[in-house]
């Protein structure tokens, strides 16, 4: 069976971080993981198309993207015609700036966005116009100790970004999220055990202690989604996993995890994700190799 490649890359426990800036004329490295984070920046990449996780997107002009470690990634050529592409790729420990000083409150926006990145963020163009010229200058200092300066600079920046969205969805990528509303970690929890069962509105609604119609005012209001999109989006997660990593057919797939029939299931996922689930699992595999 095919599996992901996991990457081997070239940094040592004395390294800070390592850098790559590179043109080529097309993307061609396959479906892969490794266990640093990794901050990418691409340009002249229209058509291309970004496979993190779940989330596959086709790219305009420019692209960059943070991506926790030990969730696939690539890049593909799709429907991108080739040419100069430049490509600046800067892989760090996860570890780089250690707990301790990650829980200091100045520290409080790197911290999240880098639990954030373990299901992979990516930049709208406006961060990326702000943040171009930084990444254009780290690669062009010279000393190791200011190259260093200017990667904290760049992913502090990026930490106070509002213009970036969520890639992966955390059933995929095995995130759990802590939520700071006690009633609401509750739900969830209870919704990631029992995703491939029948859930009710009361019954949620019991857990937190709250009127159906109130619960569900407050979990839009604390989560930003409806309950009923965030069962969906967990559903989903999780079939896209299976169908990633499973033989099960697409019928046992749209059962195991909680949908009531065959024709919804390739409906609501053809709507989330772009594909039906058939075309997910080809684009998914064909970019394997065997290891």
């Amino acid at each position: 069976m095919n599996k992901i490649i996991t990457e081997i890359t070239p940094l040592s426990s004395k390294d800070c971080f390592y850098l790559i800036d590179r043109y080529k004329d097309s993307f061609d490295y396959p479906l892969h993981r490794h266990e640093e984070y990794e901050l990418n920046f691409i340009e002249n990449c229209d058509g291309a198309r970004r496979i993190v996780g779940d989330s596959m997107e086709e790219l305009g002009r420019y692209d960059l993207a943070l991506v926790g470690g030990g969730l696939e990634h690539m890049w593909d050529q799709y429907n991108c015609e080739g040419g100069r592409i430049r490509e600046v790729t800067i892989q760090f420990s996860p570890d780089l700036l250690g707990e301790s000083l990650l829980a200091k409150n100045q520290m409080k926006s790197l911290e999240l966005m880098f639990e954030r990145c373990r299901s992979g963020i990516a930049f709208e163009m406006p961060a990326i116009m702000r943040i171009y010229s930084r990444i254009d200058e780290i690669t062009r200092i010279q000393s190791g100790f200011y190259r260093v300066l200017k990667l904290l600079e760049i992913l502090y920046e990026l930490s106070l970004e509002e213009c970036c969205h969520t890639l992966a969805s955390t059933s995929f990528a095995n995130v759990k999220v802590s939520s700071d509303s006690r009633r609401v970690h509750k739900v969830e929890e209870y919704i990631n055990n029992n995703y491939s069962k029948e859930i009710r509105l009361q019954t949620l609604s019991n857990l937190a202690g709250m009127t159906p119609a109130a619960f569900s005012r407050f979990f839009k209001l604390r989560t930003g989604r409806t309950i009923s999109d965030y069962i969906i989006d967990m559903r989903l997660g999780y079939a896209s996993r299976l169908l990633a990593d499973s033989t099960m057919s697409i019928v046992e797939i749209c059962y195991e995890c909680g949908f009531n029939n065959v024709s919804n299931f390739n409906r609501i996922f053809k709507r989330k994700k772009g594909c039906s689930p058939k075309v997910f699992r080809e684009n998914y595999r064909k970019n394997k190799v065997i290891v």
